[in-house]
């Protein structure tokens, strides 16, 4: 009877040990991915490509890479609001301000560029078409779009501009750039893929001399 108990009391000082190393052996789960909205991250429809200059289509596409689950169309649709992709000779696009203050081709209050401002270039400009793209992800990713949801890139977007007009034009714009998931996305009737060797080669071509020559 006594080594009966000895041997239970053994099997329950073991048991707490077994649990303990169970649960430490098992695998940590995966880390969360981020979610972006169906088809705003796809490839640049034809309609992008022809609204959107090669250069702020690179520089749309590698900005929003800084902040994860920011579709890179959202950028763009800002981008086509604001100035129409920094086409727009309107007041404050090029240099000055608009009637609200706001500066550059992704209309910034300079406020506003002072708290977010970043970009490859220094000293970092608002009217410098790669820092304000730059800008505004930090902008954004900021303000609810880091992780993809839709909610918190519609809400990042509001906090770009008060306004449910706004929001709602600058993801329509990202819907009609993104190919989505294969089906035609564009007024063009055409999806097309970017060949990043041949776009790289249009930026050079097209981009201003200074920029063109920059290290």
């Amino acid at each position: 009877m006594t080594k009966a108990i000895a041997a239970v009391c053994a099997a329950a000082a073991v048991f707490p040990l077994l649990i303990i190393l169970l649960v430490t052996a098992a695998p940590a789960p995966a880390p969360a991915k981020a979610t972006v909205p169906t088809g705003l991250s796809g490839a640049a429809t034809a309609l992008a490509r022809a609204d959107i200059p090669p250069d702020y289509l690179i520089w749309y596409m590698d900005a929003a890479q800084t902040c994860l689950g920011l579709p890179w169309s959202v950028l763009a649709g800002i981008g086509t609001v604001e100035s129409g992709n920094g086409q727009s000779t309107a007041p404050g696009v090029h240099s000055g301000t608009n009637f609200a203050g706001a500066e550059g081709p992704m209309q910034f209050l300079p406020s506003t560029f002072a708290e977010y401002a970043t970009g490859p270039d220094q000293p970092l400009s608002p009217y410098d078409p790669a820092d304000a793209v730059y800008t505004a992800a930090a902008m954004l990713c900021a303000n609810g779009a880091r992780g993809g949801s839709a909610s918190g890139i519609e809400n990042a977007i509001f906090a770009y501009n008060h306004a449910d007009w706004y929001v709602s034009e600058v993801m329509s714009w990202a819907a009609k750039y993104a190919a989505q998931g294969g089906s035609n996305a564009s007024q063009t009737g055409e999806d097309v893929q970017i060949d990043p060797v041949d776009l790289a080669s249009a930026v050079v071509a097209t981009r201003p001399a200074d920029l063109a020559t920059a290290p």
